[in-house]
């Protein structure tokens, strides 16, 4: 068995940068780690790659050291991410089998989560650049419930608009799961949260 404490998660909060996209759907990923990020009591810093802000800290209950984690925003637009989290997977020597993507997920209902390992990018930009740049899919995915556009609404207008007031007043209790659910995942594996979150 390994080491827990020694092993190192790279958790990517997928979104566009900059205060215009902060409340769109497409930036549920930002709002997860920066609910992490409270939790730990910490801010996000650039990194000295220059292309992401980072948190470090550990997951785990008190007094326990759990396993490090990276929280990442990488500062590029969401179809060049895989650029950023190649360069921080590089740095602090992560197989991609230990990043998370954190994304928004149109085929799955809002304030509903799945988490999986693996998998295509469903046409999701974000997921297709990281692909592209690892060289691979094979990473964990927490995936966040948008539901599909109403109408013949396009789904780019979709996830680059903000959540709903309706969905305004629910979106703390998704983004608290999420949260969760990358606890979980870190300190217990992918099956024990998929058990707990994949409802």
């Amino acid at each position: 068995m390994s080491d827990t404490t020694t092993e190192v998660w790279l958790v990517v909060g997928l979104g566009n940068p900059g205060p215009s996209y902060a409340q769109n759907r497409h930036n549920v990923g930002y709002l997860v780690v920066d609910e992490l990020a409270q939790r730990w009591g910490s801010r996000f810093r650039a990194h000295k790659t220059g292309r992401a802000d980072v948190v470090e800290g550990r997951v785990g209950a008190p007094g326990t050291p759990g396993p490090r984690v990276v929280l990442a925003k990488p500062r590029s637009y969401m179809n060049e991410v895989g650029g950023p989290v190649k360069a921080l997977a590089t740095f602090y020597k992560i197989a991609p089998a230990r990043i998370v993507a954190v994304h928004d997920e149109l085929d799955i209902a809002f304030g509903t989560l799945r988490l999986k390992l693996g998998g295509g990018d469903n046409g999701h930009n974000g997921l297709k650049s990281m692909r592209s740049s690892l060289g691979t899919g094979d990473f964990h995915r927490v995936r966040a419930g948008i539901g599909r556009p109403p109408g013949r609404q396009e789904v780019a207008d979709f996830v680059l608009a903000d959540y709903s007031r309706t969905e305004q007043k629910e979106l703390p209790f998704q983004v608290g799961d999420a949260a969760d659910a990358v606890e979980c995942l870190v300190t217990e594996g992918l099956e024990q949260a998929q058990q707990r979150f994949n409802r």
